[in-house]
């Protein structure tokens, strides 16, 4: 896979990532409820979730393509469309949502257990890397660069929660999130609205 090609890729699911959800609703509530450790287990276990369906994503994608062209670019735009309603969404989430959770107290074992069952309990997130993933997988696509893929956004999606945990267990950067969440939920929603457009134009070269 290129370089500019991965960095595009490295983009696309960062910007997923960051996107205000359940799933950062989830990294935030253990972190706060038990500190550093279960944040971090919770991020980690919700990025091997986020691997599974991206693995499934990947496999069927490219046999997808060459079967059913035309069902495939229905559920491309049927992805694109999930996209831009989140990008509404969080336009309209203001300093409301994900970023003022209730700390309750809990355990490494239920932040690993909540981790993975927030990941697989949304079975929105194979609209959202089948809309992702169409503009870079192809039928004739290695199994290398299949791996990568998966990697990519396993990797991404783990390492910014794991950020967010650890600056999470700094008392001072929960009011700045809070202070600037209405700012934070604009530049993604604006973000995911203009990927939303880009799926709808093809496949990125």
């Amino acid at each position: 896979m290129p370089l500019s090609l991965w960095l595009s890729l490295a983009a696309i699911c960062a910007m997923g990532a960051m996107s205000p959800g359940p799933s950062l609703a989830l990294v935030l509530r253990h972190t706060l409820g038990g500190g550093r450790l279960p944040g971090v287990t919770a991020a980690v276990f919700h990025a091997l979730g986020v691997g599974f369906y991206a693995l499934l994503t990947v496999w069927g994608l490219g046999a997808l393509i060459v079967r059913h062209p035309q069902l495939f670019q229905i559920i491309t735009w049927l992805g694109a469309a999930y996209l831009a309603w989140l990008g509404v969404k969080a336009l309209r989430a203001g300093k409301a949502g994900a970023l003022v959770p209730g700390a309750v107290l809990t355990t490494t074992r239920q932040a690993a257990k909540e981790g993975v069952l927030v990941a697989l309990g949304n079975p929105k997130l194979i609209i959202f890397f089948v809309a992702l993933l169409s503009q870079f997988v192809t039928p004739e696509m290695s199994i290398l660069a299949k791996a990568i893929i998966v990697a990519t956004a396993m990797v991404i999606d783990g390492g910014w929660y794991v950020l967010v945990a650890v600056g999470l267990s700094h008392s001072s950067v929960l009011p700045w999130l809070q202070r600037y969440a209405h700012w934070i939920n604009r530049v993604t929603g604006i973000l995911l609205i203009a990927l939303a457009l880009r799926v709808v134009v093809g496949p990125i070269s």
